[in-house]
């Protein structure tokens, strides 16, 4: 920046902010912002990535508001072009109390005197250092967090320790405590902490009388952590970091420090790589690069160039194999346990129930991602807050699948920001978006970085990349081919357009593109001069596994919040509720009209068998595509700590209840008032048609559980239905109705895996269909008139139930993001 030459007769000045001074050459042009690459650098949360700029032209300076959030000030009115000169005073961000800007001529000394040589001693490698030339904020007496070292803590001067990360500026200084001080959300804690990721009482920070300090976890939903990792009870040093949600606490001499991640933090990618097939085959290859605070980073590249295997490994959904990301100066996948809260990620495919309005939808995701003791009031509001940030206040009543695509996204993006994400990830927001829509949700995402948020948006579009701050441009093989400002992309690769550079990439894999890249002095300027490398703990680059996260709700209140979840999203389905009422009543009426008013020899083999088969349908059609549509939301929902028990089971009680009900309608439909013709009007046990309904009901349950399994097993919902018609044909050919399968070898081994085999067993135990149809194919003990047998058959189909249920949690695990497959 600040490059292009100027032939002015302005007049040279000097430019004073906060005590640094810089004078203005008349040649050239002057850039202020956050950007680390501005010719000006102010850290202030207020100042825009490109803030301002100072220009020479004709005789005069002028300052030009780059279309800053917050505004650029002189002589207290918001300026976009204004004239200055030697005595003009500007402020940036804030009329009153932004960082202030003086202009004056140079003085002229006669005899300037030579610096006396006396270095300033290095600073201790183990403190990030701020940017040169940048304006760190501290408040009244308390230094930038870069500049006091650990050892030598002062009553005003409080820092946070390098492990912790950059936090600048201190939330609350306060004595440490004598006795006890108990951390959380609620009014009566002696150190309250505004945020609903915090439970009411969250923890206590006890003093022993030996003179130490220990940090007690109470029994909190999200966890206490020190530095990074979950504990229960834990002594804290001086050296130690204490995290309760987005707050941090440490101990400085003889005071508790508490820092809060406002969610301005940067991001540092150092030499990640990802591997598979045991390594034979690179998909990342040694990525480096920085993202600053309040950044957009767009992400694009070829087909195959490993855009989405690099969010997952900055997410830490799928850490890299080799190399380190650092969360404003932390080790991401080492305090990934603590972190993982503070990063939200929004997939290419909705994570949203469609059938249901904005509202109920957020208001649900809100029930699940903060602790059972939020308050409704406290969560609703929350609800509202991101409603409002996202322009939806006038959509919150209408289903969202009658929303446009660029509205949708903004609904699934509204979900993440629930929890305050300081790091914001989205993969293809703007895939199958008109130009229009594309634009709007780029421009949405610009937005949310200046409000106080890095923003990483991985692309295939290039409509919109002009407002990004930043641009990474992989190659095939997963290598930078490109990082710098957007703007000067193209140029760099020498076309006109992004299509043939994409041809170029395609045409010439064997290029050198990122060795190419690496001699540029681009590279130098936005990647090696403005990498922050503090040097890493023992360990770090070698990412383990973390932990899986800690649930917000318990096991009971996720389930009975999915249980009203599912139930709103089916009742809402108005296509799945017809079928649901009429498929009982046709399947029913058909056996009703083959049994001709008996319930004879003739007709009992008929009638039976289409119970059967109505019984598999009903409970099968239900339940074969609710995994697999609902696959993208399940993976993420799971990645912030969704039980993988209470979701299966949230199926299992609301398809259970449908289906029993269903079947219910299917026997009592076709039997009632029909005469069953069994031994003495009397069943094994209880009466016929109970019985009859009975062995329906736990037939088309465990045909439910089949068709979760099928949901579970399939990776397209497009394959369900012909698999359902299958199934049918099977437990049609199995059940022992059409062929004789008591005594066939190796066909009635595997009629023992069939639910209907044991369904049609029971009814025909309660019919005693031996006597009653005396056939080769009746000639089976399954088919007996007594109590064993009648047992033994309801038992396996409880007992197939439940292998299939454990069957459809292990499948469930495949799908389930790396760190959470435990």
């Amino acid at each position: 920046m600040g490059e292009r030459p100027y032939e002015s007769t302005a007049p040279e000045l000097v430019l004073d902010i906060d005590g640094d001074s810089t004078v203005m050459s008349p040649s050239r042009e002057y850039h202020i912002g956050r950007d680390p690459a501005s010719d000006i650098v102010l850290a202030d949360a207020r100042i825009s990535w490109h803030h301002a700029v100072l220009r020479p032209e004709g005789g005069q300076w002028t300052v030009q508001d780059e279309g800053s959030t917050n505004g650029t000030f002189a002589e207290g009115r918001r300026v976009h072009v204004e004239d200055v000169g030697p005595g003009s005073v500007l402020r940036f961000g804030h009329p009153a109390d932004g960082p202030r800007a003086t202009l004056t001529a140079p003085e002229r000394p006669e005899r300037p005197a030579p610096p006396e040589p006396s270095p300033a001693p290095a600073p201790s490698p183990s403190w990030p250092q701020a940017p040169p030339g940048s304006h760190v904020p501290s408040g009244p007496g308390i230094p930038p967090a870069s500049q006091v070292p650990p050892s030598a803590p002062r009553p005003s001067s409080v820092s946070m320790p390098a492990a912790t990360g950059t936090f600048r500026q201190p939330t609350s200084i306060r004595p440490l405590p004598t006795r006890t001080v108990r951390i959380g959300r609620g009014a009566d804690n002696d150190l309250v902490v505004d945020d609903l990721t915090v439970s009411r009482r969250h923890a206590e920070l006890l003093a022993h009388p030996d003179g130490t300090y220990w940090i007690h976890d109470l029994d909190s939903h999200n966890g206490t952590f020190l530095n990074g990792q979950p504990v229960t009870s834990a002594r804290v040093t001086p050296d130690d970091i204490v995290g309760v949600g987005h707050s941090a606490f440490c101990l400085v001499g003889s005071q508790l420090v508490e820092f809060t991640d406002t969610g301005e933090v940067s991001l540092d990618v150092q030499d990640l790589a990802v591997t598979v097939d045991r390594g034979r085959k690179t998909l990342i290859d040694e990525v480096s690069f920085p993202v600053g605070e309040k950044c957009l980073l767009g992400v694009v590249g070829p087909s195959g160039s490993g855009k989405s295997t690099l969010l997952n490994a900055l997410t830490g959904l799928r850490p890299a194999d080799r190399g380190t990301v650092l969360y404003d100066g932390r080790d991401l996948y080492r305090d990934y346990a603590e972190l993982r809260r503070r990063i939200g990620l929004v997939p290419q495919d909705d994570i949203l129930h469609l059938q249901l309005t904005v509202r109920r939808a957020l208001t649900y995701a809100a029930e699940l991602r903060f602790p059972d003791d939020t308050a409704r009031s406290e969560r609703q509001a929350r609800v509202d807050e991101v409603i409002e940030e996202l322009g939806l206040r006038q959509r919150v009543d209408q289903p969202i699948h009658s929303l446009s695509g660029g509205q949708r996204k903004r609904v699934s993006v509204a979900l993440e920001l629930l929890t305050k994400p300081s790091l914001l990830f989205l993969d293809e927001p703007t895939s199958g978006l008109d130009p229009g829509m594309d634009r709007s949700v780029m421009h949405m995402l610009r937005g949310l970085a200046d409000d106080g948020r890095t923003v990483i948006v991985v692309t295939h579009s290039v409509l919109s990349l002009d407002v990004c701050d930043r641009l990474l441009v992989l190659a095939p093989g997963g290598r930078i081919a490109y990082y710098g400002p957007p703007e000067d992309a193209l140029g760099y690769f020498g076309f006109t357009a992004w299509p043939e550079a994409f041809e170029a990439f395609e045409n010439d894999r064997d290029r050198d593109w990122a060795g190419q890249y690496r001699a540029s002095r681009l590279h130098q300027q936005y990647i090696a001069g403005a990498m922050q490398r503090p040097p890493l703990p023992d360990g770090a680059g070698t990412a383990a596994p973390p932990a899986p996260p800690p649930k917000a709700q318990s096991w009971g209140a996720q389930l009975r919040t999915l249980v009203r979840r599912y139930t709103a999203a089916l009742s809402a389905d108005r296509t799945f509720i017809a079928i649901m009422i009429a498929l009982p009543f046709v399947m029913g009426a058909m056996a009703r009209a083959l049994s001709e008013g008996r319930f004879g020899p003739e007709s009992t083999m008929n009638v039976l068998l289409i119970l059967c088969v109505g019984g598999v349908l009903t409970g099968a059609a239900n339940a074969v595509r609710e995994l697999v549509k609902e696959r993208t939301i399940y993976r993420r929902e799971r990645a912030v700590g969704l039980s993988r028990s209470a979701y299966l089971m949230s199926k299992v009680v609301v398809l259970g209840v449908i289906t029993v009900v269903q079947a219910v309608v299917l026997t009592l439909v076709a039997l009632i008032g029909v005469p069953l013709n069994a031994p003495g009007g009397k069943g094994v046990l209880m009466p016929p048609l109970v019985e009859i309904t009975l062995a329906v009901a736990l037939l088309s349950f465990t045909a439910m559980m089949l068709g979760l399994f099928v949901s579970a097993l399939v990776r397209k919902e497009e394959v369900t239905m012909p698999l359902l018609v299958l199934l049918a044909i099977v437990q049609v050919v199995f059940c022992g109705g059409l062929l004789k399968i008591h005594g066939a070898l190796v066909l009635e081994q595997l009629s023992w895996l069939i639910p209907s085999r044991w369904a049609f067993g029971a009814m025909g135990s309660t019919v005693d269909i031996r006597k009653l149809s005396p056939t080769d194919k009746t000639a089976d003990p399954l088919f007996d008139h007594t109590v064993a047998a009648w047992l033994l058959d309801m038992g396996m189909l409880v007992v197939l139930s439940v292998v299939l249920g454990f069957l459809v949690a292990r499948l469930l695990r495949r799908h389930e993001p790396v760190i959470m497959r435990k």
